[in-house]
C-alpha cells in the first residue's frame, strides 16, 4: 500500500483505530430491535426473536456494517456467524434451542498442561464449556429457547465470545508450540503502520527514561509509578497490541494494582522490568503481536458515570498536590494518565469515549500526525487548532442529543492558555455533564 494511500484510508478511520472497545456505531434502531426481539419472544416467534437480536448487536462505521454478525435463515432454521477478535461463533437456532461453539485448536496438538488450562477454565465460566470431538477442542454454549428474553441470550453470548477470544489470544502466549485454528478471518495490520506504531513504543521509551533522570533522588516513588503505568495504558490504547504483548501488558497492570503486600518501590521495578523487555523487541517481534478483526461485544463492564467523575476528581487533587510542592515534571504525565486510565478501566457510554478521544489526540498529537489523523494541537508551536476542536465537540454533542435531551457543554469554559491549563479545563468540563436519557 502507497503512502498516500495509506494515509487516506487511516484518516477516514481516525476515530476507530484505538482502544478495545468496538470502536464502531450501534445500529441506529439498536433500542427498537432489543424491544422488538423482546415482544418476539413473548410470543414464541422464534426465528423473528433471534433475527431482531442479531440485528441489534451489528455494529457500523459510517453507517455501513462490520458484518460482526452474519445470519443464514432457511426453513425456520437460523445459521450464524458471530465475530470476536480471534474468535468466529458460529452455531444454529431452530425453533427449540440454541446452540454455539468456537473451535480452540486440534485435540492432537494439545499438551497436558494446556488441557489443565482448559480443565480450570471450565470452573470459571457460568454458561460456556470446553469438551473435545473427534478433532478440535471447542468452547459451545446450548441455550433452551424456553423462557428466552434478549438479556438472556446477550450475556450467555457474550461469555462465550469474550472468552474463546481471550483463551485463543493465551494458548498463542503462553502455549506457542500449539497452533490456533479456525482464524482465517483475522488479517494482518499495514506494515507502514506497525513501522509508525514501533518507532514510537521505542520513543516513550527513550522519553520515559530521560524523565525519570529528572526526578528527584528521594521520594519519587510515587511518581516512578504515573510514568511506568502512563506508558503501559498509552500503549494500550494507541498501539493496541494482541497476543502476548497484550497478555502481558494486561496482567503488569493487573498485579500493580492488585497487590497489596508488595510496596510501591518493588511493583515500580517489576514494571522498569517490563518495559526494558518492551525495548528489547526487534520489529518481527513487536509485529507478531498485531491483527486486524472484527468484534460484537465490549470487553469492559458498563461503568457509572459519578465513577468516572470521581476518579477525575482524586486525580486533580494530586495533581494540585505536586503543583503545591514543585513537582512539575511529572504534572503533564498525570495529565494523560487520567484519561489512558479512564480509557482503560471504565466502560463509556459513546459521548464520553468520543470526548476522551479528543483529549488524547491533544495530548499526543505527535503520533497522531504521523499516523495520518487530524492533529488538533501543534507541539513544536504549542498552539491548538481552537475551531476544529470546538467544532468536533459540537458534533458529538448535537449527535447525542436526541438521546440525552439535557447534554450541554460549556465550551467557554475551555482554557487554551497552554496544554496544562487546556487539560485541567477539559476535565472540568467532562465532569459537568448530563447523561440523563429521554
Amino acid at each position: 500500500m502507497s503512502w498516500l494511500k495509506f494515509f487516506q484510508t487511516t484518516q477516514k478511520n481516525c476515530k476507530i483505530n484505538f482502544g478495545r472497545g468496538i470502536n464502531a456505531d450501534i445500529a441506529s434502531n439498536e433500542e427498537e430491535l432489543f424491544y422488538k426481539s423482546y415482544e418476539a419472544f413473548e410470543k414464541n416467534d422464534i426465528v423473528n426473536a433471534y433475527e431482531y437480536f442479531f440485528y441489534s448487536i451489528v455494529n457500523y462505521n459510517k453507517q455501513i456494517s462490520n458484518k460482526n454478525v452474519v445470519l443464514k435463515i432457511m426453513d425456520g432454521i437460523i445459521n450464524f456467524e458471530l465475530f470476536q477478535g480471534s474468535a468466529k461463533i458460529q452455531g444454529t437456532i431452530t425453533q427449540k434451542s440454541l446452540y454455539a461453539e468456537v473451535i480452540i485448536v486440534r485435540k492432537e496438538n494439545a499438551t497436558v498442561s494446556l488441557k489443565r488450562y482448559i480443565l480450570e477454565r471450565n470452573y470459571q465460566l457460568t454458561y460456556a464449556n470446553y469438551y473435545s470431538d473427534d478433532k478440535y477442542i471447542k468452547l459451545k454454549l446450548y441455550q433452551d429457547n424456553i423462557s428466552l428474553t434478549p438479556q438472556k441470550i446477550f450475556f450467555p453470548l457474550r461469555e462465550l465470545a469474550l472468552n474463546a477470544d481471550f483463551d485463543k489470544e493465551h494458548i498463542k502466549s503462553e502455549f506457542t508450540e500449539i497452533p490456533l485454528e479456525d482464524i482465517t478471518h483475522l488479517s494482518n495490520s499495514n506494515p507502514i503502520l506497525l513501522k509508525t506504531k514501533y518507532e514510537y513504543i521505542n520513543l516513550w521509551i527513550q522519553e520515559l527514561e530521560a524523565k525519570v533522570l529528572t526526578l528527584p533522588s528521594n521520594d519519587n516513588s510515587g511518581m516512578q509509578s504515573f510514568l511506568y503505568l502512563n506508558i503501559l495504558f498509552k500503549i494500550d490504547y494507541l498501539l493496541t497490541p494482541k497476543y502476548k504483548m497484550f497478555q502481558q501488558l494486561s496482567k503488569k497492570i493487573q498485579e500493580y494494582f492488585g497487590n497489596e503486600h508488595a510496596t510501591t518501590e518493588a511493583k515500580n521495578e517489576e514494571l522498569k522490568r517490563y518495559v526494558l523487555k518492551l525495548k528489547q523487541l526487534s520489529f518481527k517481534e513487536f509485529s507478531d503481536n498485531f491483527y486486524i478483526a472484527k468484534y460484537t461485544f465490549n470487553p469492559i463492564e458498563k461503568s457509572s458515570y459519578d465513577n468516572i467523575v470521581t476518579f477525575i476528581n482524586e486525580s486533580q487533587t494530586k495533581i494540585r498536590w505536586y503543583k503545591n510542592n514543585r513537582y512539575a515534571q511529572v504534572i503533564p504525565t498525570i495529565y494523560n494518565y487520567i484519561a489512558f486510565y479512564s480509557l482503560y478501566n471504565y466502560g463509556m457510554n459513546s459521548v464520553l469515549k468520543e470526548l476522551f478521544y479528543i483529549l488524547v489526540n491533544i495530548q499526543n498529537s505527535s503520533f497522531f500526525t504521523d499516523i495520518g489523523c487530524t492533529p488538533l494541537y501543534n507541539e513544536k508551536t504549542q498552539s491548538f487548532s481552537k475551531r476544529l476542536i470546538i467544532s468536533k465537540i459540537k458534533s458529538i454533542i448535537e449527535e447525542n442529543h436526541k438521546k440525552y435531551t439535557k447534554l450541554t457543554i460549556h465550551i467557554e469554559e475551555l482554557n487554551f492558555s497552554s496544554l496544562d491549563e487546556f487539560c485541567n479545563s477539559y476535565y472540568t468540563m467532562l465532569k459537568n455533564l448530563n447523561f440523563e436519557e429521554k
